[in-house]
């Protein structure tokens, strides 16, 4: 079998779109189904999670919804939501969710976000301990690949991780994390951020922008922030 292959679970109140969605992976060259479930306790109780690759995740169940189950859930792997409303879309970055696909499927949207988790997949083989950090977020502990951490900006009590893989709130300040990371990547700018020096787009003496982000540079900070890129080049 293909390494490559991805174990996968659907999770799915709906008869209909079990079936769907199970036809789709059973399809797919790059995936093979192991099992479906018609809710989230049920998946739970048979610790549907272990050892499996990817899981086809509704949200809107009874007694437990998608999100309630990733929650309950110590290590996860990914998760594709499959949804009948795109009202969750926001919500499910916060989850650090693969991709999201909206009811009913379409080929190319699934293909689409099959290759996003062999992508996923394939770097996550590759990745060392000494690539990443471990966090405790939501009362879960996480491992957060360092490379993927594109800034980090104070939030009360929390800072926020804001990843490629998704938004993670830790219980810790700015001060206190910036000392795990690696000096020759990151940056502090602002009383309320630290910047990933790799992921800038462009900068000017006030401001540098992210990923479309917007992050104001405090003064006196351009200068070391230029020389930083430029040793980093």
């Amino acid at each position: 079998m293909n390494k490559d292959v991805l174990k996968c679970i659907v999770i799915d109140d709906s008869t209909v779109s079990r079936h769907a969605i199970a036809t789709m992976i059973n399809n797919h060259s790059d995936l093979v189904l192991v099992t479906t479930y018609r809710n989230a306790i049920e998946a739970l109780n048979n610790k549907a999670h272990e050892n499996i690759d990817l899981i086809f995740l509704d949200v809107e169940m009874p007694r437990m919804n998608g999100f309630q189950f990733l929650e309950a859930l110590e290590q996860r792997p990914q998760v594709i939501l499959v949804c009948d409303k795109a009202d969750y879309a926001l919500k499910a970055f916060d989850y650090a969710i693969t991709d999201y696909l909206k009811k009913p499927l379409d080929k190319r949207r699934f293909d689409n976000a099959i290759r996003r988790a062999l992508a996923k997949h394939r770097m996550s083989n590759r990745i060392t301990e000494k690539d990443c950090i471990d966090v405790k977020c939501n009362l879960q502990k996480k491992k957060v690949i360092i490379d993927h951490i594109n800034f980090i900006e104070t939030i009360g009590d929390y800072i926020r991780l804001v990843t490629d893989d998704g938004n993670l709130l830790v219980l810790t300040t700015l001060k206190s994390f910036l000392k795990k990371l690696p000096k020759d990547k990151f940056i502090r700018i602002h009383r309320s951020y630290c910047v990933n020096v790799t992921k800038i787009d462009q900068f000017c003496t006030t401001m540098l922008e992210i990923g479309g982000r917007e992050i104001p540079i405090s003064r006196g900070k351009s200068e070391e922030l230029e020389k930083m890129l430029n040793y980093a080049c």
